[in-house]
């Protein structure tokens, strides 16, 4: 039996990159799966690539309506919702700076997404959680850039990020008493396509590099054991906490 076997679950994000891999670890693990994507076409690939434990939710996080369709959806299947994993976001690559330089339009993207987007799904997952009345695991996708200088230029991303984080710990506080647990996972740097300009450039990916005592920067594979371990009920005990998988960037 798997560790996640008889979980109903919803990745946001799974269309790609580390809420791809996410995806695949937890129907590996014997959950089933929502893959919240805008992404319909990727959505509906991966969902085709997992089977039949896998279904796609093609939903905009910014949007409330999309957000509540695709819950209600996750409640019409399966009727409750034990998992969710928020790891949809944005990092506008060449348009996000610091805040003296920064254009109003790049900080409303990027936080509709990366804050609102969370926010809201969190909202929705949490009332289906509630509604079963046997608890459940949220996880949120922080950043490095929400806490230390590595965000240094970043100043809608990283403080976007910040929001999330903080938004986990006092959601920990509040839904402890309803069984919910909400921490958060906050990954280095980590090849996907929201940072395939970076790691592109052979100079900048260098640089990355040097930043993760490690001596290399993530793959999505890097971050589904933690997600795993998060979603199990191995990890029943831990809730309000974040859980650095970031190749030391952080303790630089």
């Amino acid at each position: 039996m798997g560790r996640l076997e008889g979980k109903i679950a919803v990745i946001t994000g799974a269309g790609s990159g580390i809420g791809q891999g996410a995806a695949r670890a937890f129907v590996g693990e014997g959950a089933i799966v929502g893959l919240l994507d805008r992404n319909a076409d990727a959505v509906a690939a991966t969902a085709r690539e997992l089977g039949e434990r896998a279904f796609p939710l093609a939903t905009d996080v910014g949007d409330e309506a999309s957000v509540a369709a695709a819950f209600a959806e996750v409640r019409r299947r399966h009727g409750r919702l034990d998992v969710l994993y928020t790891c949809a976001a944005v990092q506008l690559i060449g348009e996000d700076a610091p805040v003296h330089e920064l254009d109003v339009d790049v900080w409303d993207r990027t936080h509709r997404v990366n804050l609102r987007g969370v926010y809201l799904c969190n909202k929705h997952g949490v009332r289906l959680m509630m509604e079963s009345g046997d608890g459940g695991s949220i996880i949120n996708t922080g950043s490095p850039t929400g806490l230390t200088m590595s965000g240094a230029g970043w100043h809608a991303y990283s403080s976007s990020k910040a929001g999330v984080m903080g938004l986990t710990r006092v959601m920990a506080a509040d839904y402890a008493k309803h069984k919910i647990r909400v921490n958060g996972i906050v990954p280095g740097t980590i090849e996907t396509t929201l940072t395939k300009p970076l790691v592109d450039d052979p100079e900048t990916l260098a640089g990355l590099t040097a930043l993760h005592p490690i001596g290399r920067i993530g793959t999505p594979a890097d971050m589904a054991g933690i997600a795993v371990f998060l979603a199990a009920d191995e990890s029943a005990f831990a809730t309000g906490a974040h859980f650095f998988v970031d190749g030391g960037i952080s303790v630089r």
